[in-house]
């Protein structure tokens, strides 16, 4: 069962269509994205690099730039301590490569995911002491690990602190405290002291704004770093993160600089997934390229993807890229059994009451639980937790729907948790295998979960009878990508249409090929990629008429171009 609702948000879209010079149907979709006033709609639609705020409003920026330009005149040994996912690797490599182009004696470590587990820790902390390293720079964690870092001071280390999660808190007498790490910096947009206007860069963006800002400080040539957007464009969409504001001018910019891009490593791995290089997308990035990257963490070694990053030859890049790729394939059919069997013990067990899905599966690999509780949220539309067998206790990670906020969920839950982090939507989390249960109960206790935030809703941006979706459309809608979370696809709407006839396509029988009607009389072709089963059953219950939601786009096919819609939902 699914919600169906059509925005119907007001402007002035003709007024809007002509100073843009855009389709009024673009003015429509741009309004309710939320991009409100001349200034945000001509970023929205032109922003380039030049509208990227400056990183030294962040809080703490100019203290960890005063403290690594001193190190780096002392010939300090630096090391980056990042995170084993891909926004970790690309944040790893776009401070390692800007560090040691202004001079740095900088080297890396990430932790391994099954022995280490995510952030600091004192195992990190020791192995960088001993090996006599000065400082240590964070990416994509710290925020969380106040402990480990006091620990770090104690050996007299200096430690900053780059991230971008959720600054931990306690709740006392109904008043969030915040706990900052005792770092010598700290330099998180999410500290409620940050000015800085923008708070949803992902690690690699922050990263970013630090290398960028060193540039700066030291009189460096700022545009001799703008390569490393390709790796923030990577992680942000990657991490996924609200294509807005800075984001999507980092993701927009990004993409164009990976289709001409001069990392062998990033060049072999788009040649060995067979992505066509000149129509590059987001879409690319989070299905493709992105799990490749991400498979070295989870099942080898997250360094793995940082040399193929790193790859100065072209045969070290093939080899590594080809590798990625294979771990990949191997991690999709881990990840298929596993959703199987969480799958087969909801179904089967009182869990499928449950408003927020806790499910232990022991013998799942850890590092698949996000990848599981995501699929298993897919399924349901119920915020869902995927738990594993660890070396000490269970170890897991969550996935969440928009009306349940997941890490303050687990804050309520702290006392039966080693250890947790992670923000509205997803989450990490380590227990003791005694507290697995209470956890369930004091999860769904806590939720606040209706009946009616369980429902799906499919939020419609308009109305369109079929007449309008033309090559020209098509060609407008492009203005508005990159598309992802925070700005997605647009969804038009059609109902009464009459399917005229069917065909199965695909080696796996998964493509429905249609030929359509709308109430106009305009006749059109139509892909369906879903359950094509349960759609016809559904179509032959309703006698051949049905509403579909839709995106119109070109098919090109031996030189020809005709227009078709893809069906996303139907009722």
């Amino acid at each position: 069962m699914e919600k169906w609702f059509v925005m119907r948000k007001g402007a002035p879209f003709q007024e809007i269509a002509e100073k843009f010079h855009i389709h009024p149907i673009l003015a429509r979709l741009i309004r309710n994205r939320e991009v409100i006033g001349d200034e945000a709609i001509d970023v929205y639609l032109n922003g380039t690099i030049a509208d990227l705020h400056d990183g030294m409003l962040m809080k703490d920026m100019d203290k960890a730039i005063d403290i690594l330009m001193e190190k780096i005149r002392e010939d300090k040994r630096i090391r980056i301590i990042g995170d084993y996912d891909i926004d970790g690797i690309n944040a790893t490599y776009i401070l390692m490569e800007g560090l040691r182009a202004l001079g740095a004696d900088v080297d890396i470590d990430i932790p391994d995911r099954m022995k280490d587990g995510y952030g600091l820790n004192k195992v990190l902390i020791d192995r960088a002491f001993d090996a006599d390293v000065d400082t240590i720079i964070t990416c994509d964690n710290g925020i969380a690990a106040s402990e480990e870092i006091t620990y770090g001071k104690r050996l007299g280390m200096t430690i900053i602190v780059t991230d971008h999660h959720e600054v931990p808190y306690e709740e006392i007498a109904g008043e969030k405290q915040y706990i900052l790490p005792p770092a010598d910096a700290v330099v998180d947009p999410k500290r409620r002291d940050c000015e800085y206007p923008f708070k949803e860069l992902c690690g690699a963006g922050v990263a970013y704004k630090l290398v960028e800002a060193m540039f700066e400080a030291l009189g460096k040539d700022v545009e001799d770093v703008d390569y490393l957007m390709e790796n923030v464009a990577i992680a942000t969409v990657g991490d996924v993160m609200d294509l807005v504001g800075e984001n999507r001018i980092f993701v927009k910019q990004g993409l164009e600089m990976l289709k001409r891009t001069n990392n062998l490593g990033l060049k072999a791995l788009i040649e060995c997934t067979g992505v066509d290089v000149e129509h590059l997308s987001s879409y690319h990035i989070g299905f493709i390229i992105g799990p490749c990257l991400n498979a070295s963490g989870r099942l080898d070694t997250a360094k793995r993807a940082l040399e193929l990053l790193c790859a100065r030859m072209r045969k070290e890049a093939d080899v590594l890229a080809g590798d990625l790729k294979a771990l990949n394939d191997n991690r999709k059919d881990m990840t298929a059994i596993a959703v199987d069997n969480a799958i087969g013990q909801i179904e089967e067990t009182d869990l499928k009451y449950d408003k927020v899905l806790v499910v232990y599966l022991p013998d799942c690999h850890e590092s698949l639980a996000g990848i599981v509780a995501g699929r298993i949220r897919e399924r349901y539309y119920k915020p869902t937790l995927i738990l594993t067998k660890a070396e000490s206790g269970l170890k897991g990670s969550g996935r969440s729907i928009d009306t349940y906020h997941m890490y303050e969920g687990l804050n309520k839950c702290k006392h039966l948790l080693t250890k947790f982090g992670g923000h509205k939507l997803a989450a990490g989390l380590s227990l003791e295998e005694e507290n697995l249960e209470m956890l369930r109960l004091t999860l769904n206790q806590n939720s606040g979960l209706t009946e009616d935030d369980l429902i799906p809703r499919i939020s419609i941006d308009m109305q369109m009878p079929l007449r309008y979706a033309n090559e020209a459309l098509v060609e407008q809608l492009e203005l508005l990508e990159p598309f992802g979370k925070g700005n997605q696809k647009p969804v038009f709407v059609e109902k009464d249409i009459e399917i005229l006839n069917t065909r199965i396509l695909g080696k796996n029988k998964n493509v429905l090929k249609m030929q359509v009607r709308d109430a106009e009389g305009t006749v059109m072709d139509a892909m369906y990629f879903g359950d094509i089963q349960m759609f016809l059953e559904h179509y032959e219950k309703k006698c051949g008429k049905a509403a579909f939601t839709y995106y119109p786009s070109v098919n090109e096919y031996q030189g020809r171009k005709s227009m078709q819609i893809i069906v996303q939902n139907y009722q």
